[in-house]
């Protein structure tokens, strides 16, 4: 890549989108694997047929949406479902990803995923930030947010790296268990790091 690229990590609950909304405020790029994994199964498209011929017409709502929390669950209690899914699924957000990255107009640009560290896609970045807070913080704010229950959100957990293993693998921390207004000031700190971090690099790819 010829732009900075800040990886964004976290798990399940740990606020990576509250720290990407600001950094998005600061026009930065922001490249969501989330958002691009809705992407590819909008209604229509070749991905949401294949799963909907796999799974079964319940996994659609009356909309013709894929029904997310359902697949969820049943792939969660059925790994080798899980494995099927993501072996139709992560080819296509893998070329989306690539082909956004590579577009970025802004000085740097921050790719969130929750894989970057169990996923192998560190390596398409040139730094890793990891939003950190306590494994309680996690429980309580996912299952406050999505309505799910105590095991289900541990069994999520349990399919991320632990908590040590990204911050083992991070290049910045940021301890997202303050206020709000704590989270944008260490947003802004960061922000500006990379600025510089961003400018360096540039100047390396011209020389």
């Amino acid at each position: 890549m010829t732009k900075l690229i800040i990886g964004l990590s976290g798990g399940i609950g740990s606020g990576k989108t509250a720290v990407s909304d600001r950094f998005a405020q600061r026009h930065i790029t922001v490249v969501d694997a989330d958002i691009i994994a809705r992407e590819v199964v909008e209604p229509g498209s070749a991905a949401l047929e294949r799963i909907r011929e796999h799974f079964g017409d319940d996994m659609l709502d009356s909309h013709g949406k894929l029904r997310r929390a359902a697949l969820r669950q049943r792939i969660f209690s059925e790994p080798d479902e899980k494995q099927w899914l993501e072996s139709l699924l992560h080819p296509l957000i893998a070329e989306k990803t690539l082909e956004q990255l590579s577009n970025i107009a802004s000085p740097y640009g921050l790719y969130v995923s929750p894989l970057l560290v169990e996923g192998g896609q560190k390596a398409l970045c040139d730094r890793l930030l990891v939003v950190d807070v306590s494994e309680s913080t996690q429980l309580r704010r996912t299952m406050t947010r999505d309505d799910n229950d105590r095991s289900q959100v541990e069994r999520i957990m349990a399919s991320q790296a632990s908590r040590q293993q990204r911050l083992d693998a991070a290049d910045d921390v940021l301890d997202n268990s303050g206020d709000l207004a704590s989270l944008d000031s260490k947003v802004e700190a960061l922000h500006q790091r990379y600025l510089v971090l961003a400018e360096e690099k540039a100047k390396r790819g011209q020389s």
